[in-house]
């Protein structure tokens, strides 16, 4: 041997969600993208919503108790990327109000007396568990101000 045996200090464990997301403290200490960078990320998310929000709609009703499942798991990974994107709660809430816009075009019944969303419990629980999840996203904790999509003071 050719001396002591160090202990190798081990890395504190961290939690399933700390380790995908990160910690609190690490999201709020990410600098935020430029300016036209957030505007363009804005626009893009918007249609991401309303592309999900179509999808969405027609997965859930495709493959009933998985499929509103998938629409979830994809409305809820638009909004929350729009949040980690942007770093501002506008970049959640905009892919939100594609997401309704479309909700709300599709929920029309068409003249021949067509729906594309029916008031079963797939659609509805799609619908309002969507909203849930935008207004969750929407309220994170953020890099910026209170104020959605203003700038604060730098850090």
């Amino acid at each position: 041997m050719t001396g002591p045996v160090e202990k190798q200090q081990a890395a504190p464990r961290r939690s399933v969600p700390a380790a995908v997301l990160g910690t609190r403290e690490e999201r709020l200490s990410e600098s935020q993208p430029p300016l036209a960078g957030r505007i363009v990320a804005y626009v893009l998310f918007f249609l991401l919503g309303f592309a999900v929000s179509v999808c969405g709609a027609f997965v859930q009703a495709l493959w009933p108790p998985v499929g509103v499942l998938l629409a979830l798991a994809a409305t809820a990974a638009t909004f929350y990327a729009g949040l980690r994107v942007t770093g501002t709660r506008l970049g959640a809430a905009l892919p939100a109000a594609g997401w309704f816009l479309a909700l709300l075009l599709l929920m029309v019944p068409r003249p021949e007396g067509d729906n594309v969303l029916w008031t079963n419990a797939t659609s509805l629980a799609w619908l309002f568990v969507g909203s849930i999840l935008g207004v969750i996203c929407a309220t994170l904790p953020t890099r910026t101000s209170w104020f959605p999509g203003v700038p604060g003071p730098p850090r």
